[in-house]
């Protein structure tokens, strides 16, 4: 049997009480840590499993609208956004179906489909959301519910262009004063854009022509109800 010193006896005994005041404790905060690491491990693989299994429908939708098969389309956005939507595939997936249930005259599906991106879409994807649905309201004339869209705060890459739709609703509206202010608001807009980004000299070149188009058209309309440049 082992003997020990008077010391080692003393550091023995020391161990015991500070064990039976604190083992439990230790104890459960290493259980504590574990289950932490094991969860956060478990979310972390169905998250990646989410966005796969994601990602193979959203395929599947993509199909589906370049073959222009509305009832596919459906089905596979409301299985997105039923099963996946917690992934960024979801509001893709809501936009995706949106513009071709437009195009195939089905107002009503695309509204609730941007309606859903409206409500649980991020940042530039919410607001392409909000402005899309204010196109197809402003086509059923429903103005006050597209100008709703289009107010509040929004992504400044954005700003011009909910500037543009604000004067085509109130151009519609008969509002001449409210859309030429609009439309002046989008121009300045306009020109502020990109004055911080940085990309490169080919990005630059294709967006520096891409917006000067998109400046003479508003300017189109800002001359057509009598604007000044």
């Amino acid at each position: 049997m082992a003997t020990y010193d008077l010391e080692e006896q003393e550091q023995i005994a020391e161990i015991k009480v500070w064990w039976k005041q604190y083992g439990n404790l230790l104890i459960n905060v290493l259980t504590a840590a574990s289950l932490i690491v094991i969860t956060w491990q478990g979310w972390n693989w169905y998250q990646r499993n989410q966005t796969a299994q994601a990602s193979m429908v959203f395929n599947v939708l993509q199909k589906a609208v370049q073959e222009k098969d509305s009832q596919r389309i459906k089905a596979a956005s409301g299985e997105i956004l039923e099963k996946f939507g917690g992934t960024s595939y979801a509001s893709l997936g809501a936009l995706t179906a949106a513009k071709a249930m437009v195009e195939a005259g089905e107002a009503k599906t695309a509204k609730v489909q941007l309606l859903w991106v409206v409500e649980h879409g991020k940042d530039e994807l919410r607001d392409l959301a909000r402005l899309r649905l204010a196109a197809v309201l402003l086509d059923e004339k429903a103005y006050d519910q597209a100008l709703k869209q289009l107010d509040g705060s929004v992504s400044p890459s954005f700003e011009a262009r909910f500037q543009d739709y604000r004067g085509d609703v109130f151009t519609a509206q008969g509002k001449k004063s409210e859309a030429l202010a609009a439309y002046q608001n989008a121009l300045a807009k306009l020109a502020e854009v990109g004055k911080n980004g940085k990309v490169s000299d080919l990005a630059q070149g294709w967006k520096t022509q891409s917006d000067a188009v998109y400046r003479e058209l508003v300017q189109q309309k800002l001359d057509a109800l009598g604007g000044v440049k």
